[in-house]
C-alpha cells in the first residue's frame, strides 16, 4: 500500500512539472501513458482477451473455402458436362466418360494454373464459373461423343423373335430376344451422302475378318443385312467417336461387345433399322 501511494505521488509531481498531455480525437486532453496499478485480482482468462490468429491470405482470384463440386472418383451427368466443356477449350481430348479420372484431374489442374487459380485438380465453384463463362452448353452428342448414351424405346417390330434393333435417334443397338434386351451398345451410321437404310431386313452373311475392297478398309465382325451395309466393329469410331461417320454401315466401337454379339447372332436373324 505504501509503495502504491509513493508511485502516485511521484507521477502527480511529474505531470505538474511537465504539463504533458495528448490531444484526442474528441477534443479532450488525455494522459500520454496508461499506468495500471498493482491489483489483487488475477489477470482475465476470457477467450475474448486472447490474441486472435490472422486469417491466411487466399490465392489471387479465389474465395476462401470455395465449395468443391466434383473431384477424382466422382461420376455422373455433372462430370460429363465438365469434361465436354474442358474439351471445348482444348484441356481434355478423351471422353466425355462421365467419370472424374486422372485425365480429368490433370485437365482441371492445367485450366486452373493457366488462370491463376490454385492447381488442386478439384472443380470448385470458382473454377466452374470461370469455365462456364468461356464455353457453351454442350449438346447431346458433345456429352456422348464417345458413346455411352441411354437407348431409346424399342420399336414395336423388335418385340418378337431374335432382332438387332437399331435406333438412329438414340444411336444405339439393342440385341433383343422375344422382347427382352440382352445387350445394348452405341453405334454410328452413314454420312449424309451414304445414309444407312431404314426398314426391316435379315442377316444374310457373317464375315469375321472382312475386308472391304470398295473402301479398302477393315470391317471385323461384319453382319451384312442390306447389300453392302453391315453391322461391324470400327477402329475409326473407337478412336474418333461421332466426329466421323460410315459409308452406310452400322459401326460399333466396343470390340468386346460386338465380339460377343457376333457369336450369338445367326444368319436369318431380323434387323430393324428405325429413326
Amino acid at each position: 500500500m505504501g509503495r502504491s501511494i509513493a508511485v502516485m505521488t511521484a507521477l502527480a509531481a511529474l505531470f505538474t512539472v511537465c504539463a504533458c498531455t495528448v490531444q484526442g480525437t474528441d477534443g479532450r486532453t488525455h494522459s500520454p501513458v496508461h499506468i495500471e496499478l498493482p491489483s489483487s485480482k488475477p489477470p482475465s482468462t476470457k477467450a475474448d482477451d486472447k490474441p486472435s490468429r490472422a486469417p491466411s491470405p487466399s490465392a489471387p482470384g479465389t474465395k476462401p473455402g470455395a465449395p468443391v463440386l466434383w473431384s477424382r472418383g466422382d461420376s455422373g451427368d455433372g462430370v460429363r458436362e465438365l469434361q465436354a466443356r474442358l474439351r471445348q477449350v482444348d484441356w481434355l481430348f478423351d471422353g466425355p466418360t462421365g467419370t472424374y479420372d486422372d485425365l480429368t484431374e490433370h485437365a482441371v489442374k492445367g485450366f486452373q494454373g493457366k488462370r491463376g487459380l490454385p492447381r488442386t485438380g478439384e472443380t470448385d465453384t470458382v473454377t466452374w464459373r470461370r469455365l462456364t463463362r468461356m464455353t457453351h452448353k454442350p449438346g447431346m452428342w458433345e456429352l456422348y461423343l464417345m458413346g455411352g448414351q441411354p437407348a431409346g424405346p424399342a420399336d414395336p417390330r423388335c418385340m418378337t423373335g431374335r432382332v438387332l434393333c437399331i435406333d438412329k435417334t438414340s444411336r444405339t443397338l439393342r440385341w433383343m430376344i422375344d422382347g427382352r434386351t440382352a445387350a445394348t451398345m452405341s453405334v454410328r451410321f452413314g454420312a449424309v451422302g451414304t445414309p444407312t437404310r431404314e426398314g426391316v431386313f435379315h442377316v444374310y452373311w457373317k464375315s469375321r475378318h472382312h475386308w472391304s475392297t470398295l473402301y479398302d478398309s477393315s470391317m471385323p465382325y461384319a453382319m451384312f443385312f442390306s447389300g453392302g451395309q453391315a453391322v461391324h466393329y470400327s477402329y475409326d469410331f473407337a478412336a474418333r467417336g461421332y466426329t466421323g461417320a460410315s459409308h452406310g454401315c452400322v459401326n460399333v466401337r466396343d470390340e468386346a461387345a460386338i465380339s460377343e454379339l457376333y457369336a450369338q447372332v445367326r444368319t436369318g436373324d431380323k434387323v430393324v433399322v428405325h429413326a
